[in-house]
């Protein structure tokens, strides 16, 4: 599992997160929920050792990365979609995906159950990946993080300009991860339908710190959508 205790991180002068915590479990999918602004994409990326932080520890299968580079928490078992999708627009889908498997052997074949989950990738496994509509490139950014076989998954605001029809395939997929493959899934959202149907814990976020957390199921009843409500 993934465990963060007590983080700190900073901009310059600026307190950027304040004392924050986090778990995500195996089998289960934990949902960080906040305005604009709040620190949910810095606490991403300090996992990722994409930022540095200044204290706190991070834990994954009960052993600290902080000190591990993003490359080295990646071949732990940790994959990341960032905001933005970041995919090599000049390379083929076939490529994209073979990324993912940058730190394995050049011989290790792409995982075929990636089509099962996303089949319009293999029919457009030789098209270059800026040529893909946004929700076809989210798919691609999800399949290269799972194409390594991740234990955990960290995805940042999966949903942001994606049509309803493939936000329901990537709902379906995230579900299915969790609940049949055992994966532990940590998802940045800021549409709260979307975070409310999949969370099975969540935690708000506001100017760096969580102000509210609990089981998915009390969401309605805590008013959480109040809370990040722009």
């Amino acid at each position: 599992m993934l465990e963060v205790r007590n983080l700190h991180q900073y901009y310059g002068g600026s307190h950027i997160l304040r004392d924050v915590s986090v778990q995500a479990v195996p089998g289960s999918i934990t949902v960080l929920l906040g305005r604009n602004g709040v620190g949910k994409t810095t606490l991403l990326k300090s996992l990722m050792g994409l930022v540095p932080i200044k204290s706190g520890t991070i834990s994954w299968n009960g052993k600290p990365i902080q000190g591990l580079t993003p490359y080295e928490r990646a071949r732990s078992g940790i994959g990341f979609v960032p905001q933005g999708r970041e995919i090599f627009g000049r390379l083929s889908v076939e490529d994209n995906l073979r990324m993912g498997l940058a730190y394995k052997s050049g011989r290790t074949p792409i995982p075929q159950d990636l089509y099962a989950l996303f089949p319009v990738l293999q029919q457009m496994l030789h098209r270059r990946g800026g040529d893909l509509s946004g929700g076809q490139q989210q798919q691609l950014a999800i399949a290269r993080a799972l194409a390594p076989a991740p234990g955990l998954l960290i995805l940042d605001e999966p949903t942001e300009g994606i049509q309803p029809s493939i936000i329901k395939d990537i709902g379906r997929v995230i579900r299915m991860l969790a609940k049949e493959r055992g994966m532990a899934v940590l998802l940045c959202e800021q549409y709260y339908d979307f975070a409310e149907e999949l969370a099975d814990h969540y935690l708000v976020m506001e100017r760096g710190e969580v102000i509210a957390s609990g089981p998915g199921s009390e969401m309605q009843e805590k008013g959480i959508q109040k809370l990040v409500a722009i």
